[in-house]
This record gives C-alpha cells, structure tokens and sequence, in this order.
C-alpha cells in the first residue's frame, strides 16, 4: 500500500494530476470547443514537433550536457531541406537524408567543442546557436523559400486512423529513445555521466564519447523536426527554429518530476509538453491573450526547477543547478 502511494504521489505524477485539474476546468468553461475531437486533434498534431524537439534535447541534459543550439539547428535544417527541394531540385528521398546529416554534423561539432576541447556546454552550444543561426539566414537570404513539392509536403498532413503522420513520427522517436536509454549499455551510461561523470570516467564509462553521441543525436532529432515543419508549412521559413528553445526545456526539466522523480526520462517529457499544451489551449479558447504560451512556458520552466529540486534526484538536481547558474544566458538567447 505504501508503495503505491508514493507511486500515485503529487510529486512523482504532478503533471498528471495537473492535466485532470486543466481537463475539468476547461470542459466545463469551454465545453463546446475545448471538447472537440478537432481541438484534441490539433492539439496532438501541433505540439508533436515540441515532443520531438524535447525528447531529442533531454538526451545530451541526460548526460549532464545542455544543447541551446536545438532551435537554430531546427530552422537550419528546415531552410536547408527547402533549399535543396526547391532552388535545386533535389528528391525527397535524398534531401531528407542529407538533411538529417547536417542535423548530426552540428551535434558533432557541439560535442567536440564541448567533450574534447572542453568548453563549457551552454557556452558552446550559444556560440553554435549564432552560427547556425547565420548559415540559415545564408542559405535563405532572410526570406521564406515556397512551394515544396507536393509529395513532401503530404507527408505533414496525410492521416491513418485520423491522426496525422507527424504524431507517429514522435512516437516512433520516443519508444525508441526511451527504448535505448532504459534498456541498453549506452542509455545506462548516459545517465552515469549525467549523474556523475567523474565517477563515471572511473568506472570505465568513455564519457567523451557519451556526451558527443547524445549531442549528435539531439542534431538528428531536431533535424527531424525542421523536417516536419518544412513539410507542414510547406515552405522553408527562416524564422521558426528559435521558438522551440524554450519549451523544449520547460518540458524536459518538468518531465524529469514525473514518473521516475528526479530523472530525465522520456515519457515524462512527453507528457509534461501535452499537459503544457493544454493549458495554453484552454486559455487561448477562453479568450485569453496571444502572450499566453511565452508566460506558461517560463512558469513551467520555474516550476520545473523546483519542483526537479524539490524531488531530490541527483541527475536532475544537477542540471538544475548548472540551469539556475546559467538562466540568464537562456533568458538573453531567447529574448534575442
């Protein structure tokens, strides 16, 4: 009994127990829109990008590395993908691919600066976030690149089952990167390092190797997501990858709060970006100004905080406190 107490506890399934506050608020204020299955559709749709830009961003926080570039390198690979489809005619079938490479060659850069030349994490990551930033307003001389083939563009808004394409492709990311870090030899040794990298290096755990992996990967994933936004809008836009920055975090350090209380796991973010969504969704049906998602997402990242320090957990309550050292600068990027 005891056990499934603590299991069911506030501070294990906080956002759960939110979602059910938020649901029954919402249904009986806003029962007419807010319980439709178009609103719950959208909702699924619109925030699996998010998903997938959290999940990818938790896997380097998980190894006790943070990744500010995940936004430019979102709009980098959306422009890029739209460059090669559209101003040189490149198929699909080759353009995703190299895109997703470009996406895994600015996480190896990252993590070389930051493994091996040993910079700090947020200081490289920042700095890769500017240049990136520039090569994207390069390759699109600051404008929107239009009329991506029709093929590529269906993908974003093709159904199976009344779902769309894009939910899948985040839950296919999702098992799998919960799949690898729960149940393989590296997921283990990306919670040492995260945890502990020098005891880590002490036992034997190629930590370099680590941190570069998970910042490869966050590349691939968030490369992934321009990706699905390019197919979305049907256009390369210039200007989207930046927004992603703050609620990718807000998500990652409030999912670390849920399920496996102090630790940075993938259903937990998964479900902490759903139940941010709906919050924003029942307000913005309610009438509620268009500042809403910026407001909810910085209380969701305080929130966060203290909650993943509050929960005792050694991984996440040592990325809250290279977070809370370094807010500023994630305040001064995002504001840029």
């Amino acid at each position: 009994m005891r056990e499934l107490t603590v299991l069911l506890s506030f501070r294990r399934l906080s956002a759960v127990y939110i979602f059910i506050v938020l649901f029954v608020i919402f249904a009986f204020t806003e029962s007419e829109t807010f319980l439709n299955v178009g609103t719950w559709r959208s909702l699924l749709d619109s925030q699996a990008p998010v998903a997938m830009a959290a999940i990818g961003l938790m896997i380097p926080v998980a190894a006790g590395t943070f990744d500010l570039a995940i936004g430019a390198t979102v709009g980098l690979t959306s422009i890029f993908a739209s460059w090669m489809l559209v101003n040189h005619g490149v198929s699909p079938t080759l353009a995703v691919p190299l895109t997703l490479a470009i996406g895994a060659l600015v996480g190896l850069v990252s993590g070389i600066l930051v493994a091996v030349v040993k910079l700090d994490s947020f200081i490289a990551t920042l700095g890769m976030s500017s240049v990136v930033g520039a090569c994207t307003v390069w390759l699109s001389g600051g404008s929107q690149i239009l009329d991506l083939p029709a093929d590529f563009v269906a993908f974003a808004t093709n159904r199976f089952l009344g779902i769309t394409y894009p939910v899948y492709a985040m839950l296919i990311v999702a098992v799998a990167a919960w799949y690898v870090l729960e149940n393989t030899p590296i997921g283990r040794q990306v919670y040492a390092t995260g945890g502990n990298e020098p005891s880590a290096r002490l036992a034997g755990v190629n930590t370099t190797a680590v941190r570069i992996l998970a910042l490869v990967a966050c590349g691939v994933v968030a490369a992934s997501v321009g990706l699905l936004l390019a197919s979305r809008l049907g256009t390369g836009d210039p200007t989207i990858g930046p927004s992603y920055l703050l609620p990718a975090f807000s998500a990652v350090f409030l999912g670390s709060t849920q399920f496996k209380a102090g630790r940075f796991n993938v259903w937990g973010t998964v479900v902490a970006v759903y139940v941010l969504a709906v919050g924003v969704t029942g307000l913005q049906l309610a009438g509620a100004p268009v500042w809403i998602p910026d407001l909810f997402n910085g209380l969701a990242l305080l929130l966060a905080v203290a909650l993943a320090k509050l929960g005792g957990g050694r991984p996440a309550l040592a990325g809250v406190r290279r977070l809370v050292d370094r807010l500023p600068l994630v305040r001064q990027r995002n504001a840029a």
